[in-house]
């Protein structure tokens, strides 16, 4: 058991729905972190209402496919991740400044008519993501570091080796998938994959591609 989700260990630890945060592109993972920088009004208000309680904030996509809700909001992806607030400060602008512990990714029931700025899904929580080494054993780390390193390279990028060398496969795999500079469809992609050892081979596949993508358009880059 990850030491930061200790208090979470069954589906009675979590609440039945969770403020959830929209942001394209942005890849929360359990065991993660993730620094947000809140200075939207109604973000600024979910903060102030989940800070004192459970902390729990459901990171999520908007579709991938664009729609949006008669009111003009977007859509959902079904599948996200739970984050719990770590870290938590004020700018002296108006903002906040914090950081998600991620704890496991949930699939969403139901969104909810409520009151508050912000919007709220009932959750059902990924239990098996508690076990946080399941199966990151079974990671070809060669394969990983490899198409890493070609990546690197590609784009004239360095890299702490001697800390990646020393990272468990478990937070290499999550780790290199959260900084992977890759666009919504593949941040999801990578969210959904079942287990470490999927998750690695659709992060050595993706990064292949935008490899080869790269070395037909030298003149391109990821954004």
């Amino acid at each position: 058991m990850r030491a930061g989700n200790a208090r979470y260990l069954k589906a009675g630890d979590f609440p039945d729905s969770v403020p959830v945060f929209p942001l394209a592109a942005a890849l929360l993972l359990p065991g993660g972190r993730m620094p947000l920088n809140i200075f939207e009004p109604r973000y600024l208000a979910m903060v102030d209402d989940v800070i004192g309680g459970r902390r729990l904030i459901g990171m999520v996509q908007p579709a991938l496919d664009g729609s949006v809700r008669r009111d003009g909001e977007p859509e959902l992806c079904q599948i996200g991740c739970l984050g719990r607030i770590a870290s938590f400060s004020e700018s002296g602008d108006g903002r906040y400044l914090i950081a998600l512990q991620g704890v496991c990714r949930f699939r969403i029931d139901k969104e909810l008519a409520v009151k508050t700025p912000y919007r709220q899904c009932r959750i059902m929580p990924f239990l098996a993501d508690l076990d946080a080494e399941a199966g990151a054993d079974e990671v070809d780390r060669t394969a990983l570091l490899r198409a890493f390193r070609a990546y690197l390279d590609a784009n004239g990028l360095e890299a702490d080796w001697e800390g990646v060398s020393r990272a468990e496969n478990a937070t290499l795999v999550n780790a290199l998938s959260m900084m992977a500079p890759y666009g919504p469809a593949e941040k999801q992609a990578l969210l959904e994959a079942p287990d470490f050892k999927a998750r690695a081979e659709t992060l050595i596949a993706i990064t292949e591609i935008a490899i080869a993508r790269e070395s037909d358009e030298p003149s391109s880059r990821l954004q």
